[in-house]
C-alpha cells in the first residue's frame, strides 16, 4: 500500500522532531478542538435561549392580550330600508353602537345562504376577498370606511356607490382616530410609495405633517399600526416602530377599533373564527329566549353575540346548508331575550344591538380586561 502525503509529512516531522515536541503539538491540537466544541455549545445554548425567551414573550402576549368581544349581525336588514340615504345611515347606528361598547369583531352573514340568483359584489377583509350578497357587502364596506382615520380613507376608499351617503353619517370619534395636533403613543398609518435607503425601512403617512420613519421595509400601500419613538425637539424625523394593530389596546387599553368580517351563512359565522381556539362563549338573542335579568356570565377569552335579521334566527338557520338543527337556541350556550317585557312587537337589529350590549355590558366577565384606557394629548 503507498504511503500517502500526509503520513510522509508526520514522518519528516517525527525524524526532525523530538517526542516532547510532537506531544506539544498534539496537545496544541487537542486544545483547539476543544475550544471549537465550547464554542459551538455556547452558540447552541444562546440560540436555544434567544427562542425560549421568543416563546415566553410571546405567551405573555397572549396572556396579557385583553379578551374579545364579537357581534354577528345579518345583511338583509339593509334591505329592509326604504332609500340608499336609509341604508347607509343604518349601517351607520351599527358602526357607532360597536364603538362605543368596544366591539373588536362584526361579523355579517347571510341570513338567506349563499343564494345562486342573489345579487352579489365583492369585498376585501382580513382573509382576503369575498365575494357575497350585496347587501352583506354593502353593509361590511360602510362599517370598514366608518372604523378608518379619516386622513387613510382617501388611501383605501375609492369612490364607490355603496360609500356615496356616507357624508351624512356621525363619526365614531374612537380613540385612533387622532388628528395632526393629537398627541398619542400609537397612531394608523399607510406605507408612502418613497424611496429610502436598503435596509432602513421605509416612510409612513400617520396623520402629522410630517411622514414617519419606520423600522420595517413594507409595501407601500399597506395600513399598518405604528408605535411612535421619541426624539428630540431639534430632529427633522419622526420615526416609529411597526406593531401589531392589537398592541395599542393591549398595552395602553385605548379601543383600537374593530374588524370586518363577511360570512356567507350562518355556520361560517362559527367555523370561520379567526381565532385558534374559537369562541369559548356564544349567546344568541331573540323574544323567545330565557331572559338576561337571569343569565350569569361565565368567563370568557372570547364572546360571540349573534342577532337575527327582521324574521329572526330561524330563518337563517333555515336556509343553512351545513347546520341540521331544528330550534336555534341549539346552536348557543345561551339564548337570551335582552328587552323582556317589551312594549313594541318588534324591536329593530339595530335597537337590539344597543339594548343587548347594554344589557350584558355590567354582567360580561372577561378573562383578561383591558388596562385604563390612556387619553391621547395635544401637541399644542
Amino acid at each position: 500500500m503507498a504511503p500517502t502525503t500526509t503520513n510522509i509529512q508526520n514522518a519528516k516531522i517525527a525524524k526532525k522532531a523530538t517526542w516532547n515536541e510532537v506531544n506539544k503539538l498534539k496537545k496544541e491540537e487537542r486544545k483547539k478542538w476543544k475550544e471549537q466544541n465550547l464554542l459551538k455549545k455556547a452558540e447552541k445554548k444562546k440560540l436555544k435561549e434567544l427562542a425560549d425567551n421568543k416563546e415566553t414573550d410571546k405567551q405573555l402576549e397572549n396572556s396579557n392580550q385583553p379578551s374579545t368581544i364579537s357581534i354577528a349581525v345579518p345583511g338583509s336588514i339593509l334591505e329592509n330600508a326604504q332609500s340608499a340615504e336609509l341604508r347607509t345611515y343604518l349601517a351607520g347606528q351599527i358602526a357607532r353602537a360597536a364603538c362605543i361598547f368596544q366591539i373588536d369583531e362584526v361579523v355579517i352573514f347571510d341570513d338567506y345562504g349563499d343564494e345562486a340568483s342573489a345579487k352579489k359584489s365583492s369585498l376585501e377583509h382580513d382573509t382576503g376577498v369575498v365575494s357575497a350578497r350585496q347587501s352583506c357587502v354593502q353593509l361590511g364596506r360602510i362599517l370598514q370606511y366608518l372604523e378608518c382615520p379619516q386622513y387613510l380613507r382617501k388611501h383605501f376608499f375609492p369612490i364607490h356607490q355603496d360609500l356615496k351617503y356616507c357624508g351624512l353619517l356621525n363619526p365614531l370619534n374612537a380613540p385612533h382616530h387622532l388628528g395632526p395636533k393629537d398627541e398619542f403613543l400609537f397612531r394608523e398609518g399607510v406605507v408612502l410609495n418613497k424611496p429610502s435607503k436598503i435596509g432602513q425601512g421605509s416612510f409612513v403617512n400617520v396623520g402629522l405633517l410630517k411622514e414617519i420613519h419606520v423600522d420595517k421595509l413594507l409595501t407601500p400601500g399597506l395600513r399598518c399600526t405604528v408605535k411612535m419613538v421619541p426624539t428630540e425637539p431639534s430632529s427633522k424625523k419622526y420615526k416609529g416602530i411597526v406593531v401589531a394593530p392589537s398592541t395599542p389596546r393591549r398595552e395602553t387599553g385605548a379601543y383600537w377599533g374593530y374588524s370586518v368580517r363577511i360570512a356567507t351563512s350562518l355556520s361560517k359565522v362559527f367555523s370561520q373564527c379567526p381565532h385558534k381556539e374559537g369562541y369559548d362563549l356564544t349567546i344568541g338573542t331573540s323574544d323567545k329566549g330565557t331572559s338576561v335579568d337571569e343569565f350569569s356570565c361565565p368567563q370568557f377569552k372570547h364572546v360571540l353575540l349573534v342577532f337575527g335579521g327582521v324574521q329572526g334566527l330561524e330563518v337563517a338557520l333555515e336556509n343553512d346548508q351545513v347546520l341540521d338543527a331544528e330550534d336555534p337556541k341549539l346552536l348557543f350556550d345561551h339564548y337570551l331575550n335582552t328587552q323582556p317585557e317589551q312594549g313594541s312587537r318588534t324591536i329593530r337589529t339595530e335597537e337590539a344591538i344597543l339594548i343587548s350590549l347594554a344589557s350584558l355590558r355590567p354582567k360580561l366577565n372577561p378573562v383578561c380586561k383591558p388596562n385604563v384606557i390612556v387619553e391621547c394629548g395635544s401637541l399644542e
